[in-house]
């Protein structure tokens, strides 16, 4: 009995094992491929829609005002969407840059010695900003943007003596600034610009007193050409639990 033929075995590319493999698909509406880097990119970009009518009222006041101020309690969406209109602007060509601000204050704990050149110190707590950004833009964008200049995040140290002109500008945890930081950052708006301070006033690290985003929220929702919005425990768009938590915490 004459032996059979063996064909030779064709090499199986490290493509076809994946979608060969039983691991089912991380997104079900599309086949989503590790490999494919621009294809999930493309996840990214996504128009951001108000889950609230005070998140809407925010947005159509960042579309009016050259100055706005968000209020409101952690997961109301105060600083992703300044970021959203931030990118939105930057994209349309109605700024040249995009810059993000954010006082370096700790959390009610020391982190004591850091390592690294002072942009690594700082970058724990910028962190929130690369964050929300990332997930407007995607990280290769993101990088792209970095490098050369059109974003730029910075604590509220760097401000001082800068005039911000064709930019927007988004303060965040602006609870965390005193009286004069603010007045300080406010007077760097420029010509075709535009500026969101972000903050919610029951959440300020600094000690009693300190704080000058209330106080700076008052003073400036006197101005017509200026508008303060208030987002509620409503809005929160996080977990249900942390509206329930912020009812009685």
């Amino acid at each position: 009995m004459g032996k059979k033929s063996r064909r030779a075995a064709t090499p199986i590319s490290e493509k076809q094992k994946f979608h060969s493999s039983t691991m089912r698909p991380l997104y079900k509406d599309q086949a989503w491929d590790p490999l494919e880097t621009e294809n999930r990119e493309k996840r990214y970009l996504r128009k951001v829609r108000p889950q609230s009518d005070n998140q809407r009222e925010l947005m159509e006041a960042i579309d009016k005002y050259n100055l706005c101020v968000a209020i409101g309690p952690a997961g109301t969406g105060k600083t992703y969407l300044a970021v959203a209109k931030a990118v939105e602007a930057l994209e349309a060509g109605d700024v040249g840059r995009i810059l993000l601000s954010r006082p370096a204050v700790e959390a009610g704990e020391n982190l004591g010695f850091l390592p690294g050149d002072l942009d690594e110190k700082l970058a724990p707590y910028l962190r929130p900003l690369y964050d929300a950004l990332g997930d407007r833009l995607g990280l290769n964008k993101l990088k792209k943007y970095l490098q050369d200049g059109t974003i730029e995040i910075a604590p509220v140290a760097y401000m001082r003596g800068r005039t911000l002109n064709n930019s927007f500008i988004v303060v965040d945890e602006a609870q965390n600034c005193t009286y004069g930081q603010l007045k300080m950052l406010l007077t760097r708006l420029g010509w075709n610009s535009t500026m969101v301070l972000t903050g919610d006033p029951d959440q300020s690290d600094l000690l009693n007193g300190l704080s000058g985003f209330g106080d700076i929220a008052s003073r400036l929702s006197q101005l017509d050409d200026v508008r303060v919005v208030s987002l509620e425990e409503q809005d929160i768009v996080r977990h249900p639990l942390v509206a329930s938590m912020l009812t009685v915490i």
